[in-house]
């Protein structure tokens, strides 16, 4: 289906950051525009560091109806909307501005999309599961919060500098710790929140991985955030050891579908979107 061009009628959604002209974001919100045949346009804007506050200056002066944002712009646009979301106050970073009348109201739909990507490719509940974080950067302070208001027994944040992993795994709550790399071993999922993986050759199975994977056993749930390429050497191996993998594809999507929502207040067709960017991904 073609997408019909844009009138002084249309609607306008876009996406902030640096770099930003490899976003997919444009792709899957625009697929998704078509199949429900809203006059609505996806675009992308590369808005430089500390621009922030001329870029929300912007989007309220032209009346553009949604916003994504992405690096190195979420703690900034937190600090410039007008009123938070409780994951985005949490979590003190911005992926997504919603339009309510004069106001503009930041979100965070990272976590929420991770959970509902895990369900769509595994079918796995965290309520009281044992979980493990592997790092502890904006994805994976978003996964630590999604993993404890679902009901996580426990989140075991593990990363290089255990400063910043207690200040993630301070996020969960009684059911945050820091931890070492062998805290994988007796956990239900396992998240890789790092770039460990990320530009490996694809069906490169011998290729870097965030741990040893002879960790894993068979049964264990292990979600990797990388999508560069999304069969990541950590997804393979631990195919290779009876572990379920999931790929990035599902919080990529998801998180977008969520915004989506938000924006049109209609339900995302999260199969054309998911489609959209396997397109480009696979």
């Amino acid at each position: 289906m073609t997408q019909p061009a844009p009138t002084a009628a249309t609607r306008v959604a876009a996406v902030i950051g640096m770099p930003i002209r490899h976003s997919l974001s444009p792709e899957i919100h625009n697929a998704a525009f078509r199949a429900l045949d809203l006059d609505w346009v996806y675009t992308a804007f590369p808005v430089a560091e500390g621009d922030v506050p001329a870029a929300l200056a912007g989007v309220r002066a032209l009346g553009i109806e949604g916003l994504s944002v992405t690096m190195p712009h979420k703690q900034a646009t937190a600090d410039a909307v007008d009123r938070l979301s409780d994951d985005a106050r949490d979590l003190r970073a911005v992926n997504c501005v919603v339009r309510d009348g004069d106001d503009l109201v930041g979100h965070n739909t990272d976590g929420p999309g991770f959970l509902a990507g895990l369900r769509a490719a595994a079918g796995f509940d965290p309520a009281g599961q044992d979980c493990v974080v592997l790092g502890a950067g904006g994805a994976a302070r978003a996964v630590v919060l999604a993993l404890a208001r679902a009901g996580a027994a426990r989140v075991t944040v593990v990363n290089r500098t255990e400063a910043r992993a207690a200040d993630a795994a301070a996020l969960a709550g009684a059911a945050g710790m820091v931890g070492r790399v062998d805290a994988v071993a007796s956990a239900a999922l396992v998240v890789n929140a790092t770039s460990v993986g990320m530009g490996s050759e694809v069906g490169a199975v011998d290729g870097p991985a965030p741990f040893a994977t002879d960790l894993l056993s068979e049964g264990q749930v292990v979600a990797d955030l990388v999508v560069h390429p999304v069969d990541t050497p950590l997804l393979l191996r631990a195919a290779a050891r009876g572990a379920v993998p999931v790929d990035g594809i599902g919080m990529l999507v998801h998180q977008a579908a969520l915004a989506f929502t938000l924006w049109t207040g209609v339900d995302a067709p999260v199969d054309v979107m998911t489609e959209a960017a396997a397109a480009r991904l696979r």
